[in-house]
């Protein structure tokens, strides 16, 4: 199909390894980044929907914020634990103190 042209391959020049691993770096902090804010989403949804608490459940969905923009902006996975022990934190003595 092709026999009248020569074969023309694109190369890179350089080594671009550690920009890969730059943007897999940062692929997985976004990740974990978001998925934790996910996880306590759920928690302020179970905190309003199952307990009833929805004052509560506003709480928990502004700390989520609180702790998902900083991992956004600096890639740290530091606000991101921290917002996620005080919203379980939260859950838990919502759920245990209404019984």
């Amino acid at each position: 199909m092709a026999d009248h042209g020569t074969v023309e391959y694109a190369t890179a020049a350089g080594n671009d390894y550690p920009a890969h691993e730059q943007t897999y770096d940062t692929f997985v902090k976004f990740a974990f980044v978001g998925t934790i804010h996910v996880i306590n989403l759920v928690i302020g949804l179970a905190t309003g929907g199952v307990l009833g608490h929805w004052f509560t459940a506003l709480l928990v969905f502004i700390i989520a914020v609180v702790g998902l923009i900083p991992g956004l902006v600096t890639g740290s996975k530091t606000s991101s634990y921290i917002a996620f022990v005080l919203c379980f934190g939260i859950f838990a003595f919502t759920a245990l103190s209404a019984h």
